[in-house]
């Protein structure tokens, strides 16, 4: 197995214990610790994502369309990649159709970036990953460099929504060249609700908190949805842990007061209409959307995208 590591361990635990400091938890936390890592598998597990799942597999079905502008070698770089299931569903297919491909699973988790290389191992699709901060830009830019085009980009499981959508989308366009594809779903807003069991999102929430030694005793994770109006129809669920007293948390490199007046930044995801989702893509990111793919349940839209 061969993973090239960008992001290492020692930069990670620095950089959780600055985050606790600041009581603002990045992303890449939310996937790091062994309970972080289980927490996750289980939201992903949920069956309110099935969805999800149709979506990549209609794509799939429309292989052919999709391979027209690659020659016989095709590299496949996945950013969020997490377990790599998702993308499994499209690679399996691909490799039918008699494609070399080369797949490169992009994740700060070592542990998630391991199951995504023994999977597509397991398929006999030749496999490096790399261990990298996809909230970085020049994380992002060293990531889509490991190939050389035309390549497939793939970011699934909503990872659009899990950083700044504007800022996000416009670094993510930059790495497409010529006859790239950008393939992204991302989940959709819904007046009835469309958030994520609540049990399953507020377990995956604490998750990073509870690998410190953080009790669900010691406090209360509370969420809060909000309109954000930079684009019209675009909505953001944010978490954060509020404790109940005073409280001292063991980082890796030191103690740090959280006093009961306080409270810590933990994720937040974002959701999209179709239309905000087709205006971000088109006026923020400058790409052109080749194909959409609703969800039966009309919770997910995947894009399928070029420069």
């Amino acid at each position: 197995m061969k993973i090239e590591v960008v992001l290492t361990e020692s930069e990670i635990v620095q950089e959780l214990t600055e985050a606790v400091e600041a009581r603002d938890l990045p992303e890449k936390f939310f996937y790091w610790s062994p309970l972080a890592v289980r927490a996750w598998l289980a939201r992903a597990a949920d069956p309110a994502g099935d969805g999800l799942c149709r979506c990549w597999k209609e794509l799939a079905a429309k292989t052919k369309w999709l391979l027209e502008p690659f020659a016989e070698r095709l590299p496949v770089i996945s950013f969020g990649a997490g377990d790599g299931a998702t993308d499994r569903v499209l690679l399996d297919v691909v490799r039918y159709a008699g494609r070399d491909l080369k797949y490169y699973p992009v994740d700060a988790s070592q542990a998630l970036l391991e199951m995504a290389c023994a999977g597509a191992e397991d398929l006999d699709i030749e496999t490096a990953g790399i261990k990298a901060d996809i909230s970085s830009p020049m994380h992002l830019v060293f990531a889509s460099d490991a190939a050389e085009s035309p390549k497939l980009l793939l970011m699934s499981g909503n990872t659009l929504g899990g950083f700044d959508p504007l800022d996000h989308i416009k670094h993510m366009a930059q790495c497409l060249h010529g006859d790239d594809r950008l393939i992204l779903d991302a989940e959709i807003y819904r007046t009835n609700g469309s958030a994520p069991h609540p049990d399953v999102l507020r377990q995956f929430a604490f998750a990073p908190l509870a690998a410190l030694g953080v009790s669900a005793d010691d406090g209360e994770v509370r969420f809060e949805d909000k309109r954000d109006k930079s684009i019209a129809g675009l909505h953001v669920t944010a978490a954060h842990f509020r404790p109940d007293s005073d409280l001292r948390i063991a980082t890796p490199d030191r103690e740090v007061l959280i006093e009961r007046v306080e409270h810590i930044n933990l994720n937040f995801s974002y959701r999209f209409t179709p239309e905000a989702l087709r205006e971000l893509l088109a006026e923020h990111g400058g790409l052109r959307i080749l194909d959409e793919i609703r969800s039966p349940d009309g919770r997910y839209l995947l894009a399928v995208c070029s420069r």
